[in-house]
């Protein structure tokens, strides 16, 4: 039997815990006739759990994965031909069957510098990123190969931790295989979700990548759940939590990045928007010290007034040469030998 493709999670288990919760606070009533619609504080404080464990049991997977924004379709709004620039569409499988759509940019047909291996956020699809891409090939030098998450752009399927991984892993296998490219020059770029999908290729992968590039990335979605769900806080969260974290179970994708940091060997580039709205840009730093423990070759760069998903913007000219400088010292061209010179340089 061959393998079976990502479907639609089950929510029955955590009903089931959910229906158990409701029940383990007490549903005392008010003595008044006049107040015996109203819960007491305790009921009050106790209806609010189960209704952000209710919504974080329903709508999780629409909360961490947003494959269509809203007012806009699922299918792209441009092509990288809009832009003119250089592509090909890429079909892949994922290693359990998913059929996935990713675009393969090149700055030119027989380019042979770094070849980004570039994640988005969990918002929108590929095409929304192009005009940063663009801009990439260009200060650069690189190639850019842009997947499509299952369930995301023309990608089959539906969004998980799970399957993403593997969707991430089809994209490196094909570039490992391709002969039109330098593959040991291969550098994954994630931002926000985008990192936590590239942290854990990057680990499994320590041939294959030459370096990582996280971009205003997230410690875990544990930890996103008491940011976004603040009264959830005691009951959720990450290594870091002080609470029971009682409700972690219910977490499908945790997407724990700062449990794989501190396992990744390759050159890691940092890049930290100090004006993040969305993800705490202390999470980024605490990834920076979990991998810099162990691993020498970290590098923290902070904007100033860098957002979370504009940070590329307001970095300039400097957010472009922090990354070359970080390319050329970790991915560096390779040297052919020059038939005019003899082994001792003359």
């Amino acid at each position: 039997m061959g393998p079976i493709p990502d479907q639609k999670p089950s929510y029955i288990p955590t009903f089931v815990i959910l229906f158990l919760l409701w029940f383990a606070f007490p549903q005392r009533k008010l003595n008044s006739p006049n107040c015996r619609l109203f819960c007491d504080s305790s009921n009050n404080v106790g209806g609010l759990v189960v209704a952000g464990v209710a919504l974080l049991v329903a709508f999780q997977e629409k909360l961490v994965y947003v494959p269509v924004l809203p007012g806009l379709s699922k299918s792209y709004p441009i092509t990288p031909a809009r832009l003119r620039l250089n592509y090909e569409d890429v079909w892949l499988t994922s290693g359990d069957g998913v059929r996935l759509h990713a675009w393969f940019i090149k700055l030119f047909p027989d380019c042979r510098g770094p070849t980004i291996l570039f994640f988005q956020e969990n918002a929108g699809n590929i095409a929304h990123r192009l005009e940063m891409v663009r801009i990439m090939l260009q200060r650069l030098q690189c190639n850019v190969f842009m997947l499509s998450y299952r369930g995301y752009g023309a990608s089959d399927g539906y969004p998980s931790q799970h399957g993403i991984s593997r969707d991430a892993q089809a994209a490196l296998d094909h570039l490992a295989q391709r002969t039109d490219i330098d593959t040991s020059r291969i550098v994954v770029f994630g931002r926000s979700l985008g990192g936590a999908v590239g942290s854990v290729l990057t680990k499994n992968n320590p041939d294959k990548i030459a370096a990582l590039i996280l971009e205003n990335t997230f410690t875990s979605i544990l930890d996103m759940a008491g940011v976004l769900l603040p009264f959830l806080k005691w009951f959720i969260g990450g290594t870091g939590s002080k609470g029971p974290k009682v409700l972690n179970c219910l977490v499908r994708s945790p997407w724990s990045t700062i449990d794989i940091v501190g396992q990744i060997k390759q050159p890691i580039l940092f890049l930290s928007g100090l004006q993040d709205e969305m993800v705490p840009p202390s999470h980024m730093k605490m990834l920076y010290v979990k991998a810099a423990t162990h691993n020498r070759n970290c590098l923290f760069v902070e904007f100033s007034t860098g957002m979370h998903m504009d940070t590329w913007l307001a970095g300039g000219d400097r957010y472009w040469r922090t990354i070359q400088q970080f390319l050329e010292q970790n991915v560096p061209e390779k040297k052919e030998n020059d038939p005019g010179h003899d082994d001792n340089g003359n």
